[in-house]
């Protein structure tokens, strides 16, 4: 069995923050929650990936920005041609690349930030450990 990874962030600005990973990057929507212990919620992935991005928001909490600049993820894409159809989806939905706080990512892709100052690049290369 292949583990499934949930990352899990509060966000201030639940609404914008979809956007970008939504309309942006292209995830989907896969489950969301109202009201359920005080938290809003929404659970994101790509079709069949094994992982989920969970955005949450508690009413009345402040949670503020990204701690640094080199918090991203990081999605590889090696296909040139599925690379910057994700980079194009990017900009097209309103956001435009920025430099990465460390200087090698962007020797092969591309860092977007989001509403939160969180980053996500994308990764021009196959991803070999």
């Amino acid at each position: 069995m292949t583990p499934k990874l949930r990352v899990a962030r509060p966000t201030d600005q639940l609404a914008a923050v979809l956007t970008f990973h939504c309309d942006g990057l292209g995830l989907l929507e896969l489950a969301s929650f109202v009201a359920h212990n005080g938290f809003n919620g929404v659970m994101l992935s790509h079709l069949n990936a094994p992982y989920h991005l969970k955005f949450t928001h508690q009413s009345g909490h402040w949670v503020g920005r990204a701690p640094t600049p080199d918090n991203l993820l990081v999605f590889y894409l090696p296909d040139a041609t599925q690379w910057q159809t994700a980079v194009q989806r990017m900009q097209m939905a309103g956001f435009a690349p920025v430099l990465a706080h460390n200087p090698y990512w962007d020797q092969l892709g591309l860092t977007f930030e989001d509403p939160d100052g969180y980053c996500v690049m994308l990764q021009q290369a196959a991803w070999v450990l």
